[in-house]
């Protein structure tokens, strides 16, 4: 049996880890017509709830997937997302739960194979980010906290999803620039998605005589829960993506 010795989640309750707390809003919905491209796929999207994992939804949706929204807690937002992809007309399932958990992956993808019986796309997703200035401001619990959200949850999943992935299948793992470009007060956060760009080169080697193909994302900074809900100083919230190309405040 899977080791149940997980670090409990770390909550900054005083600010907003909601979507729909956010203010500008996130811009998510897809601007282009579907064209099929994923037709009678079924994908698994965790943080599905908001941020990236909302917009993957909406797109995976609006080309033909049925999709599993994997998140934690924020059941408000998790609802709207399953409304997006129900109104491009097609199926989803809310599978809450902690990816940190070594006893959630199996669970989680049991329920997506009882309901859809079948899966072709896992999307890793989701994370966490704590600012810190100073490294020895972060405690243990913190940093593994965020490892096991960050990079021992895709393990999990794959191990999970793996019987059940077959030739043609996708998994799509979201890194982060950070991990080329560093990030000072992200020390943590940083690491993890250096692992994760690693476990992604590995996992693509390990996986492609099973026809399984298995790519990275790098974002750059993106207007999600994560920011504000501790992964920057609230100080630095008016001139985050600012010194990207075409950036806005925001």
């Amino acid at each position: 049996m899977p080791s149940t010795d997980t670090e409990p989640m770390i909550h900054e309750d005083e600010l907003p880890g909601e979507e729909g707390s956010l203010k500008p809003k996130p811009e998510w919905e897809p601007r282009y017509p579907g064209c099929g491209r994923l037709d009678g796929k079924v994908a698994i999207v965790t943080g599905a709830d908001s941020g990236i994992g909302r917009a993957v939804a909406a797109l995976y949706a609006r080309e033909g997937a049925d999709v599993a929204i994997f998140y934690l807690c924020e059941h408000e937002d998790a609802e709207k997302t399953k409304a997006i992809v129900e109104g491009e007309g097609r199926r989803a399932i809310l599978v809450p739960g902690d990816l940190g958990d070594p006893n959630f992956a199996p669970r989680a993808v049991q329920k997506v194979i009882d309901t859809f019986d079948r899966l072709d796309i896992l999307v890793n997703n989701a994370g966490e980010q704590h600012a810190d200035k100073d490294i020895r401001d972060i405690t243990d619990e913190q940093l593994r906290r965020t490892f096991q959200t960050n990079i021992f949850s895709m393990f999990y999943l794959v191990q999970a999803a793996l019987p059940h992935l077959k030739d043609g299948a996708s998994i799509i793992n979201c890194t982060s620039i950070t991990m080329y470009k560093g990030s000072p007060e992200l020390l943590d956060y940083s690491a993890t998605k250096g692992a994760i760009t690693a476990f992604t080169r590995s996992l693509s080697q390990s996986l492609i005589e099973k026809g399984i193909r298995v790519n990275g994302v790098a974002p750059g900074p993106i207007w999600t829960p994560l920011n504000p809900s501790g992964g920057q100083k609230p100080e630095d919230i008016p001139k985050f993506g600012k010194n990207t190309p075409m950036g806005r405040p925001g």
